[in-house]
């Protein structure tokens, strides 16, 4: 086993010319414009020809204002101009690498990721992609791989006055100069001795770079982390399983200290409030994922959306959506920022297959409504309290439908939405305009197997689950929107298989990809099919779009990756004839 002195010794070796090797020459660099500041960050969507935030902008719109390419006639849309990129590698578990980032474009410059967290920066000027440079963070392969929960994946950068910056699967933090491609600094941020991952975006506030981190499958404690770019130190880190004394720590109960392995990953990019200095941030599941009489009470936070200060990480409110989990239904999704009906509201797509919508200045339940076309969990979710009409805050270990909830007296249990949840991770998108929200949908039942858990049972990087999930039934997707003004769907495009890379909304469009490598444009409104083109290989990405010479493109990263082909893909045999592939897209009129 590796251990975390090792890590500091193979980072300590790995030089800056190791880690910018192969880098290709740079071109004419731009005229200098200050680099990203808070205040651009804040005023992202004035922007209208970059995307230089992960979510497009902090409330997490991934909306583009965007004309040039229109309902009219998007069905022109042809590839402009693609580009191979690496990452696919294998290591540990994991056959090969994925594509999930989203492209961060800034004055024609592109920077993405791939599933090793390399970074590329892209001049798009010139109606042509030019590799500037490559920074290879040189991650062990097969020891990251072997940790890694769901495969090898990275979501994308951020920018930060002249450094771009991003994470790494083995939990570094790295500030890369933005020109040079010269990596600036790194720390490590997260520990995978104990089966910690990042595969997230970081966030960047005020300065502060905001990690996630994965593993609650390894009986991790999450957390969520502020390093000060600037200073290179940690500023504060915020533990979503509360320590003993501490608000939450009464809702972990039983002989087996489980909070100590209670899980609550935070592993995709959240959103930020500047009105109230608050950062919101989905927590997964907790663990082990299907035994959850091993851990009885509620077990906050696992399961909710946190509100944090973002100043000094302090939890200002929490609204929990599935206590005691016993289906691995993650909350960890984005939470989109909006106003409806006078109400600034979170609104969350969660695993469990219900829309959720909180009052962001305290968390108090608004709305919930079922986006998926099957839930058998549940009979619903009561409108006046939020939880499921089966929850008993009387009872430490919840039981809702038993028919479909795994446990010592129901060994093999068939639930829906399935444990890879109504939306996984891939992010949603909103229309102000019109008031949709659009959700990439994954229209899913599976099977899991119980499995009584111990402390025995509990060992580093290894894990540690209380069972496992077989999928017997056929599994498809759709994008589904949501009236967020009503709170009710609005409108289905059925697809044939689940959606697994997120969304991209402009005016009157909604752009998507599917992991049998179409990606397509729809109806804004109508959500009918506009255009589509056939990649050639899995998406897994979502879409983005910019301008570069006064020009509007389309971007996405094609190359399907996660863990569909290792452990889903028998309800999608057709998807067994997609090749792995690793290429960035660009289209235009």
């Amino acid at each position: 086993m590796t251990t975390s002195r090792t890590v500091r010794r193979i980072l300590a070796a790995t030089s800056l010319a190791a880690l910018t090797a192969g880098a290709a020459p740079l071109a004419p660099a731009l005229a200098a414009d200050g680099g990203v500041t808070q205040e651009r960050l804040l005023d992202a969507d004035k922007e209208e020809g970059n995307w230089i935030q992960h979510h497009k902008n902090f409330a997490g719109h991934r909306y583009s204002t965007l004309t040039q390419i229109n309902k009219d006639n998007v069905k022109n849309l042809k590839v402009a101009w693609t580009m191979a990129l690496g990452g696919i590698e294998s290591g540990g578990i994991w056959s090969h690498g994925g594509l999930e980032g989203t492209p961060i474009v800034e004055n024609g410059m592109m920077y993405v990721t791939d599933g090793w967290g390399s970074v590329y920066k892209i001049d798009t000027r010139g109606g042509e992609g030019k590799l500037l440079w490559k920074m290879d963070p040189k991650t062990d392969r097969e020891w990251a791989g072997a940790v890694a929960c769901c495969g090898v994946n990275n979501r994308g950068v951020a920018l930060w006055g002249d450094l771009v910056v991003s994470h790494t699967l083995d939990g570094r933090l790295i500030a890369t100069n933005k020109e040079t491609g010269q990596v600036a600094w790194q720390r490590q941020v997260a520990d995978p001795d104990k089966g910690e991952t990042i595969t997230g975006a970081p966030l960047i506030v005020k300065g502060l770079a905001i990690s996630g981190v994965g593993g609650a499958e390894y009986g991790i404690r999450g957390w969520i982390a502020a390093t000060d770019l600037k200073t290179e130190k940690e500023v504060w880190r915020t533990h979503t399983i509360p320590g003993k004394g501490e608000p939450g720590s009464e809702t972990w109960k039983g002989d087996n200290n489980a909070a100590v392995s209670g899980g609550g990953s935070t592993w995709v990019t959240g959103t930020y409030d500047p009105e109230t200095d608050t950062i919101v941030w989905g927590v997964g599941n907790p663990g082990p994922d299907w035994d959850n009489a091993y851990r009885p009470g509620d077990n906050l936070y696992t399961d909710s959306t946190l509100a944090l200060d973002a100043t000094t990480g302090k939890i200002k409110w929490h609204f929990q959506h599935t206590p005691n989990d016993p289906y691995d239904y993650d909350s960890v999704s984005e939470n989109l920022l909006v106003e409806a009906n006078g109400r600034k509201l979170a609104i969350e797509a969660d695993r469990n297959g219900h829309a959720y919508a909180v009052d962001r200045t305290n968390g108090q339940f608004v709305w919930a409504t079922p986006f998926v076309k099957k839930v058998t969990w549940t009979k619903g979710i009561n409108p006046d309290t939020g939880k499921p009409f089966e929850y008993d805050p009387t009872k430490d270990v919840q039981r809702y439908n038993p028919a479909a909830t795994p446990s010592a007296e129901n060994k093999n249990a068939d639930f829906c939405p399935g444990n890879m949840g109504g939306k996984n991770w891939p992010p949603t998108a909103y229309n102000p305009n019109l008031q949709y929200w659009y959700i990439p949908v994954i229209e899913s039942c599976n099977r899991v197997t119980h499995e009584a858990m111990t402390q025995a049972n509990l060992k580093p990087r290894e894990f540690f689950t209380g069972g496992g999930p077989s999928q017997p039934f056929r599994i498809t997707g759709s994008v589904t929107a949501i009236d967020v003004k009503t709170g009710k769907v609005a409108g289905k495009h059925e697809t044939q298989f689940p959606l697994l890379g997120g969304m991209l909304a402009t005016p009157d469009l909604v752009f998507t990809g599917e992991p049998g490598g179409g990606v397509m444009a729809l109806d804004a409104k109508s959500l009918d099919k506009l255009w589509e083109f056939r990649t050639g290989s899995g998406v897994n990405a979502p879409p983005m779009t910019f301008t570069a010479d006064g020009k509007q493109y389309v971007a996405i990263l094609v190359g399907l990756g996660g863990a569909w082909d290792k452990w889903f893909i028998d309800s999608t045999p057709e998807l067994k004839n997609i090749q792995t592939g690793s290429m960035l897209y660009v289209f235009a009129l």
